[in-house]
């Protein structure tokens, strides 16, 4: 079995493909049981935040695997797989195993290095364990992302080159400006008690707010967030908790909105947040032209890679669905050096992961390459795809009321943007926001933990892989050596126990010393790249018996299960 996952994230997608991608909990319980009643899958496990919907799975065949998990993901967002397919990135194996240990430290997060990546790691592994979805490959890649989360943060700096999107958010909203400065005395409105609206409301809190006000469906859980804000010794806050139907008249008295809820459509409209203005300011919010900038093409895998001929691949590409490349990836493992080479030119015949938006016509490619080579002709080189440039700044009024939208999908309707006296920050200004965030020289480091990391969980599991063999070669061996010591109180009944015993003691010893160094070698070997191999020929060689082997390693399952957090 192996290792592998298909998501879409804040790198492959825009915000509102992912906006649409969005899973409730319950749909996220609902893929991860499909996924294992699926016939490629043994184990799965669903992590979905803000900004990535992705899909673990342990996996008996990749192309299939892909197929499968694909068409899974695309059912249960309620995004057509045609239109959901080139957003999407596949990992597997190592590969895999790299991007989740990455994940885990806040390197593919949306502000890097934010640390709050790994509760949502820590609640998908819980939501997969209570759903049994997760076996012992599961639980110990998503325990070992978690150590190697907290390693990264507490080894390095990353915690100075990364937040969370809570005070990320804040500082957008303060333009610049020190976010106390920007907070001290404002009052404030955060919808939603989840655990984002919890850290918004305690940053805020601790930013030198005078009030907050929590709204929340289930109205327990908002008088729990503001009481829990009431009682804290480092805020002299005044929280108090409101019902959902009273946030229309909260907002008119607050300076600033923070909402981040479960609703499925939207908590903020247009027009209720004009109303707010207009009740704030006694004057109608009126809209405002916004500049546009081209935007670039997102980037995504086009169907049809541009791979080689399927029929000089040596690879099984029956299965495989156009657009995912298996360039790289642990699938050539074990290969020939022949079908290696065989491999290695097909792939040099095609290009992988071509990154397109449609087809040209031949016209429009025609039209293209001309201004290409005028350009050329102008400045002496290609100019460079690059961001567009920022428009010049237009003059709006100073904002009366501050909003910021962590939710996915939105909580607050976009074209809130365009009203006068307004400033909205979401998950979309965000995510341009933190593209040109500096980078600390610490991710470097961060980096190198993850490599180290992925190296020491692929030799563990490559030697767990080995075990059940080895146990069952030396229960094997103890049996025979039971059978012999029979065969020997038959033939000698007149030994007494004590000779008996020395007997017994004597052969035993001999056969774990002829065994000690064949099983401690073959488990080095085994956890070193390419050596899964070893087992097999362990089996063979000892003539082990494969139902034994398997009985074993469900014994080692069941024994993990049991020993493993409720």
């Amino acid at each position: 079995m192996s290792l592998l996952v298909v998501g879409l994230s804040h790198r492959s997608a825009p915000v509102s493909v992912l906006e649409r991608a969005a899973l409730s909990t319950d749909a996220q319980v609902k893929l991860a049981q499909d996924t294992v009643a699926a016939e490629p899958a043994t184990e799965a496990a669903v992590l979905a935040t803000c900004n990535r919907i992705e899909l673990y799975a342990d996996v008996d065949k990749f192309h299939a695997g892909v197929a499968e998990l694909s068409t899974l993901l695309a059912q249960h967002s309620g995004v057509g797989l045609d239109e959901l397919t080139p957003y999407l990135y596949v990992h597997y194996e190592d590969r895999a195993v790299h991007h989740l240990f990455s994940v885990a430290c806040g390197l593919d997060s949306m502000v890097v290095g934010e640390g709050q990546i790994l509760a949502q790691l820590k609640d998908s592994l819980a939501r997969a364990q209570e759903l049994h979805s997760a076996g012992r490959l599961m639980n110990d890649l998503f325990q070992q992302g978690l150590r190697v989360g907290k390693r990264a943060h507490s080894e390095t700096g990353i915690d100075r080159a990364g937040q969370s999107l809570v005070t990320f958010g804040l500082e957008q909203l303060a333009a610049g400006g020190e976010v106390r400065d920007w907070a001290r005395g404002r009052k404030a409105l955060v919808i939603g008690a989840g655990s984002m609206s919890s850290l918004a409301a305690a940053t805020l809190a601790r930013a030198g707010v005078a009030e907050i006000v929590v709204a929340n469906r289930t109205f327990d859980r908002a008088e729990r967030l503001a009481q829990i804000l009431n009682d804290a010794d480092d805020t002299d806050v005044v929280a108090r908790a409101v019902p959902m139907d009273a946030v229309p008249g909260e907002l008119t008295r607050a300076d600033v909105a923070v909402s981040c809820t479960g609703a499925t459509g939207l908590v903020l409209t247009a027009d209720a947040v004009a109303a707010a203005v207009e009740g704030r300011t006694g004057e109608p919010a009126a809209e405002i032209d916004l500049p546009t900038t081209p935007r670039q093409p997102s980037a995504a895998v086009g169907p049809g890679g541009g791979l080689g001929a399927d029929e000089n691949c040596p690879l099984d590409l029956t299965a495989e669905q156009s657009g995912f490349s298996v360039m790289g990836e642990a699938a050539v493992a074990g290969m020939a050096a022949a079908e290696l080479e065989q491999h290695a030119a097909w792939v040099d015949n095609g290009t992988v992961d071509i990154r397109e938006t449609g087809r040209r016509t031949p016209e429009a490619e025609a039209e293209l390459i001309g201004a290409l080579a005028a350009a050329a002709a102008r400045v002496g080189r290609i100019p460079e795809r690059r961001r567009p440039e920022p428009v010049a700044g237009f003059a709006r009024p100073a904002p009366a009321l501050f909003l910021l939208d962590l939710a996915m999908p939105r909580d607050i309707d976009a074209a809130v943007h365009r009203l006068a006296g307004v400033r909205l920050v979401d998950i979309e200004s965000l995510a341009e926001a933190s593209a040109d965030a500096p980078m600390a020289a610490d991710v470097d480091q961060v980096r190198r933990i993850v490599s180290d990391e992925v190296a020491a969980f692929g030799a563990a599991q490559r030697a767990a892989h080995i075990t059940p063999t080895v146990v069952a070669l030396r229960t094997m061996a103890a049996d025979v050596v039971a059978g012999e010591i029979a065969r020997l109180d038959g033939r000698l009944p007149d030994l007494d126990e004590r000779q008996r015993g020395e007997i017994r003691q004597a052969v035993h010893r001999v056969v774990d010393k002829l065994l000690h160094a064949p099983t401690v070698r073959v488990k080095q070997l085994a956890a070193e790249p390419g050596g899964a191999g070893y087992a097999d020929a362990l089996r063979t060689l000892f003539d082990l018996d494969p139902e034994t082997v398997a009985a074993v390693s469900r014994a080692v399952d069941s024994t993990d299960k049991k020993d493993r957090p409720a």
